[in-house]
């Protein structure tokens, strides 16, 4: 089914807007109820709600770049990346639909944390999961969350597309 322009916009902008509302709300809570550095334990210690403001991105690579580069390389050229994602999903009609989901959560992630980095100077992030040797991550937020989704859904579309375009052979009919 081919779907119009205007709804197909309509659609992408609700699945981005919902990624960064999710991410939005969260971080409201946990900066409303959660002091600096706190933390709280759950499920054997596992899982862990804390609070840190990351200046930087990723791990805080890039909170020590001084304000106005900081501010150029951490928010502007991102919030532009991501306008210009949003301009190309819309215009893109070669894309799967699972394609499309991946990158609007890709992107509402993505302006989720820019979102703040503008309005807060720095991003909430608040969980943390520890599995001793076997997996421990960074603190991380939903943002992040929404960005390794889109991540995850577009690698498994990739595979089962390619799977698709692999011409079947003739000892794979029989």
């Amino acid at each position: 089914m081919k779907v119009s322009k205007p709804l197909k916009a309509i659609i992408i902008i609700t699945i981005v807007l919902v990624n960064v509302g999710c991410d939005q709300l969260t971080k409201a809570i946990v900066r409303s109820h959660v002091e600096a550095y706190a933390s709280f334990r759950f499920f054997g210690g596992h899982f862990m709600l804390t609070r840190v403001e990351n200046t930087g991105a990723f791990l805080s690579l890039g909170d020590q770049i001084p304000g106005y580069l900081h501010a150029i390389l951490l928010s502007i050229i991102p919030a532009a990346f991501l306008v210009l994602g949003i301009w190309y999903l819309i215009q893109n009609n070669t894309l799967s639909k699972a394609a499309v989901v991946a990158i609007c959560c890709m992107i509402g992630g993505g302006a989720g944390n820019v979102f703040d980095r503008i309005i807060y100077g720095s991003v909430t992030d608040f969980l943390y999961i520890d599995f001793g040797g076997f997996l421990h991550t960074g603190v991380f937020n939903v943002a992040d969350i929404s960005i390794t989704t889109g991540v995850i859904i577009m690698l498994i579309d990739m595979i089962k597309q390619r799977r698709k375009a692999q011409p079947i052979s003739p000892e794979q009919e029989a």
